[in-house]
């Protein structure tokens, strides 16, 4: 009895050994079988959280091909670096990451994720670009238009930053991230303005006022301040009665009034045109909100 299952558990052992052996002959001819096979052609696919491309499926190809020097259909897939071929694509400044692959078919995958502006900065020394939500700096696009928050005066003029500018940078994307979704103020901020301090001074599309806002901390907390302001104030003094309103300490906001006088037509006519950018704005979000629950169910 003993023999009889020494025997079979050989024999067990003996199986299953000679099923991972097959199993590895097998995969090892089936890698180098794929090994000798040729690129049947290549899929670039793109992505990003918007709905507009700063890089486009012809520039992924040339730089793929060294602008049609090198032939990739055709070629052995053990030929291939894709491990380099990654690390080209991402030395454009708009490629986040990309991912290279070949499918069944013999295919090359060409995946790649873009990445989309948030801000759109303005040096003191006059240039401008672009920063993503990591603060990396992006080239300014001819091809596409963009409707992004606006900063003017920031100090730093190439990367890598120092210190106190990667701080100030921080604070920008805070905002601009909070501006972008709020229509409201995306549509009453028209600028933001750096001081010399580091502090933001927001130059608003209707009325005459400077809105102070400190620094970049609890931006929603100070964006609340500031509405409630707007509704209960100026909806009934005017828009133009105060030249600064700071929203800048907590808990609190202080109007400064202008000296000279005012047109009250022109004031009031200004506080309706933001009450109703108020309630459109309102209605969008609304809206933007009920087509989101609707995709989802």
């Amino acid at each position: 009895m003993k023999i009889n299952r020494h025997i079979w558990k050989i024999f067990f052992i003996s199986f299953w050994v000679a099923a991972a052996a097959g199993i590895l002959v097998l995969l090892v001819a089936a890698i180098k079988d794929r090994k000798h096979q040729v690129c049947e052609g290549y899929a670039v696919d793109i992505n990003g959280s918007g709905s507009q491309w700063f890089i486009d499926k012809k520039e992924v190809i040339n730089i793929l091909t060294g602008n049609g020097e090198i032939v990739l259909k055709g070629k052995t897939l053990q030929s291939f670096d894709l491990g380099k071929m990654e690390a080209r694509l991402e030395k454009n400044p708009w490629v986040k990451d990309a991912q290279l692959f070949f499918d069944n078919n013999q295919v090359l995958q060409v995946r790649i994720l873009e990445r989309q502006p948030v801000a759109r900065l303005f040096t003191t020394g006059g240039n401008s670009f672009y920063i993503d939500s990591s603060g990396t700096y992006l080239p300014l696009s001819e091809r596409i238009p963009v409707n992004l928050p606006v900063f003017t005066g920031f100090p730093g003029e190439r990367t890598p930053w120092n210190h106190a500018d990667s701080l100030l940078m921080q604070y920008i994307k805070g905002i601009s991230a909070y501006l972008l979704q709020d229509a409201f103020w995306m549509a009453q901020i028209e600028q933001v303005d750096i001081a010399p301090a580091r502090s933001f001074e927001m130059v608003p599309a209707i009325g005459n006022h400077i809105i102070e806002f400190g620094d970049g901390t609890v931006c929603e907390k100070k964006f609340n301040r500031l509405m409630i302001f707007y509704q209960q104030v100026l909806s009934k003094t005017g828009m133009d009665i105060y030249e600064r309103v700071n929203v800048a300490y907590a808990k609190e906001v202080i109007g400064i009034k202008k000296g000279r006088s005012v047109s009250r037509a022109d004031s009031l006519q200004a506080a309706r045109n933001v009450s109703q950018l108020i309630l459109a704005s309102q209605a969008a979000q609304q809206q933007a909100m009920l087509a989101d629950t609707l995709r989802r169910e």
